[in-house]
């Protein structure tokens, strides 16, 4: 699974649906692993499968339609909201997403989503319907995100936003570094630093 995030240029999911919370990317019951791996498999469970049964598909969620693919999940406003699981990241990240789109993420989730090498991208509202009109219209629709310039654009359209992201977190993004692999790339630095200090 890659770690580092540079430039995404991809077709997108779209989930047009507000307020989803952590339970429903991931169930409860599926919560007994402490890895990483596996859970993309049950991401949006209930909403993906009819009486908790894989053989029962729900034709119309998107992540079960066909014509929906990529590294790009697009949501509604205020995602991520409820408990604190970390797992809801790691399910989405599992599942093969590297970016999430919405225009307004819990706080909680964006930073697990960071700690996660998952790249949570906040849009204005006008910019997120922009993006579910265009997708409707053509799903092989792509949008580039570019995290050294932190631009988000419609490539069929043109239309592009500036986003926000935290200089460390990005760093750790294009880099592919968790916390200790940072301070590690800083050795160097930091040993200098002693050494002046002596």
């Amino acid at each position: 699974m890659s770690k580092s995030i540079n430039i995404i240029t991809s077709t997108v999911v779209p989930v047009n649906i507000e307020n989803i919370d952590t339970d429903q990317i991931i169930p409860a019951r599926f919560l007994k692993a402490t890895s990483r791996e596996g859970f993309g498999k049950n991401l949006f469970r209930d909403w993906r499968y009819e009486d908790d049964d894989e053989s029962k598909l729900k034709k119309d969620f998107p992540l079960n339609d066909k014509r929906y693919n990529g590294k790009i999940l697009v949501g509604a406003k205020n995602f991520g909201c409820g408990s604190s699981r970390e797992h809801a990241a790691w399910s989405i990240k599992d599942y093969g997403f590297d970016v999430v789109v919405s225009s307004f993420f819990a706080d909680i989730f964006k930073n697990n989503a960071l700690n996660n090498f998952l790249l949570p991208v906040v849009v204005s509202d006008d910019f997120l319907q922009k993006i579910f009109a265009t997708v409707d219209t053509d799903n092989q629709t792509e949008i580039e995100v570019n995290l050294p310039e932190q631009t988000i654009s419609i490539l069929s359209t043109g239309e592009h936003e500036n986003f926000d992201i935290n200089n460390y977190k990005k760093t750790c993004l294009l880099n592919g570094y968790d916390d200790i692999d940072y301070l590690l790339s800083m050795r160097e630095e930091i040993e200098q630093f002693e050494t002046a200090s002596n």
